[in-house]
């Protein structure tokens, strides 16, 4: 089972502000043990296929791949030219993991807005995931969709972010093998469910795995449940990442869970919570999922 990392901790430096360059990511994660390096949308050019093999070899001099892509569609646009607006982006972020030489990448349900019905909103995003299965398959790319919480740069949480409305939805795809999860548990912690039940739900067709640990930091999830009644861009400050195995994750049932449903895919370490100690944070983190997946026989 190959381990990559994800700049979760310099995303605003990589994205908004620009003050690190993709570049300088690459050369900081050397230090990292790990077998690859997870991208976001947000930090490279979307139409560039010359820097997406730059970049590709950039980082196979290292002796590693780019094997995921971060992305963050929004397909519960209430007016269709906007869904079909979201459809075309998503089929750029699928030509660029193609590009970068990745193999996955992910898709989401889109925000929670006010107005948007349940069952019309899980329609939506069907149709979209639908469409987009063809092309990504001609493309060489499995799109996995996270049980996710929020993109760092939207205004409303996910809208299929409860456990109920996930399941109904990844339950409403086409079985193929271009389409599966990209399982995350702390993101089911944050929906108020059981990430174990989560998995067990899920695991025949998790594909990738985001490996994160949260915690709350003055406040509860009644707290964050309270804050999310107010769109605001970003987490909520009592949100945090921290490192795994620190964190309220069972590490030791969901490697145990994985390895016995026959997992192969790639880990990505979710992990950061703050730049000035994200580079030491990855390290530990990195040590410690590459002791469990040897303690569960998960190379």
């Amino acid at each position: 089972m190959p381990l990559a990392a994800f700049p979760k901790c310099f995303l605003e430096q990589l994205c908004a502000t620009r003050e690190m360059s993709v570049d300088q990511w690459i050369d900081l994660a050397a230090q990292f043990d790990v077998d690859g390096l997870e991208f976001y949308w947000g930090f490279i050019p979307p139409e560039a296929p010359a820097e997406w093999e730059r970049l590709r070899k950039r980082v196979e001099q290292q002796r590693r791949t780019i094997p995921m892509m971060c992305y963050s569609s929004d397909f519960t646009q209430p007016a269709p030219e906007q869904r079909r607006d979201e459809v075309e982006k998503q089929k750029r972020a699928i030509r660029a993991t193609a590009g970068l030489g990745g193999k996955y990448c992910r898709v989401l349900s889109g925000q929670r807005r006010p107005g948007v019905a349940r069952d019309q909103g899980l329609r939506w995003v069907r149709e979209c995931i639908e469409e987009l299965l063809p092309f990504a398959a001609a493309q060489g790319v499995v799109l996995v969709i996270e049980n996710h919480y929020k993109d760092g740069f939207w205004e409303y949480p996910e809208f299929a972010q409860r456990m109920d409305d996930f399941l109904e939805l990844a339950g409403s795809i086409s079985q193929t093998p271009w389409f599966g999860v990209n399982y995350d548990p702390s993101n089911a912690i944050i929906a108020g469910d059981d990430p174990i039940q989560m998995l067990e739900a899920v695991k025949h067709r998790v594909k990738t795995m985001h490996a994160s640990d949260r915690y709350f930091e003055g406040g509860t999830l009644d707290d964050l449940r309270r804050i999310e009644a107010q769109p605001q861009t970003g987490y909520a400050s009592i949100l945090k990442h921290g490192v795994i195995g620190r964190g309220l994750n069972d590490y030791d049932r969901i490697f145990s869970i994985l390895k016995k449903a026959g997992f192969n895919g790639w880990i990505s370490i979710e992990d950061g919570p703050d730049p000035a100690t994200g580079v030491a944070d990855i390290a530990e983190s990195a040590k410690f999922l590459r002791r469990k997946m040897r303690e569960f026989g998960l190379p």
